[in-house]
């Protein structure tokens, strides 16, 4: 809800309900997801998520507001996660397809300290970002980081360390990673916002293609937010034995 570009951008409404709302009715579409946790901050500005986790029937974990990382070794034990797929609260239009894919994929290794993710390299959408990793991998980065910057953002720890990690990329078949869903500004709530609305009452399952699909009926939509630069990342868009999807 401290965003500072976009502040209580997770709560905006859509169709007169909160964009986290609709995030989670199609996180809710994942088959293999057990449990659905919301990982917010203890700060008091946050109340309105855990309320909003009571109306939904979503269990909610608060940690600190900084060290993300931290927050989410809370969160896996205390729901005694095995896996954790991690999505975030600005990507409301994630793909259910997709991160089953990821979870998949994720099953399939043997090795243990497994990672696997999409958003490294940037091949699908901004806002399409999943990572899943096991419960071990996610322990031994809480125990041996201290980076700021590794506590902040959860996962780069892994992909600095590719030879302690088992990471594996999934890379899409088409380079999508010009395409930006995410919620950070004004401009990128007037896209996602036209997204719902049209899509939403032609089916409330839309998916990553129906988007697409939209966007190229109605390019000029695209310039409502092409002109933001993503945050910079510290990790290069480096490929961890890529499987293509």
């Amino acid at each position: 809800m401290a965003s500072t570009r976009l502040p209580g951008k997770v709560l905006l409404k859509v169709l007169n309900r909160p964009i986290l709302s609709i995030q989670l009715q199609r996180i809710r579409q994942v088959r293999q997801i057990a449990k659905i946790v919301i990982a917010t901050t203890t700060n008091s500005i946050d109340d309105p998520i855990e309320e909003l986790g009571v109306v939904e029937n979503i269990p909610v974990f608060r940690g600190d507001e900084d060290d993300v990382l931290g927050r989410f070794q809370g969160a896996a034990e205390k729901f005694d996660a095995d896996a954790i797929v991690r999505l975030t609260g600005d990507c409301p239009l994630i793909d259910p397809e997709i991160v089953d894919h990821l979870i998949n994929i994720f099953k399939k290794k043997d090795s243990k300290l497994r990672v696997v993710t999409n958003a490294i390299p940037r091949s699908y959408p901004a806002g399409l970002d999943a990572e899943c990793f096991d419960r071990e991998a996610l322990e031994l980065a809480v125990a041996e980081t201290i980076d700021p910057y590794d506590r902040e953002h959860v996962t780069p720890y892994f992909y600095k360390n590719p030879n302690r990690f088992s990471v594996e990329s999934v890379v899409c078949d088409d380079n999508l990673s010009a395409e930006r869903w995410t919620l950070d500004e004004t401009s990128d709530f007037d896209l996602i916002k036209k997204i719902i609305e049209d899509l939403y009452s032609v089916d409330p399952f839309f998916r990553m293609k129906d988007i697409l699909d939209y966007l190229d009926s109605n390019p000029d939509f695209r310039d409502l937010n092409n002109f933001i630069q993503e945050t910079p990342r510290i990790i290069e868009d480096r490929v961890f034995g890529a499987t293509q999807k």
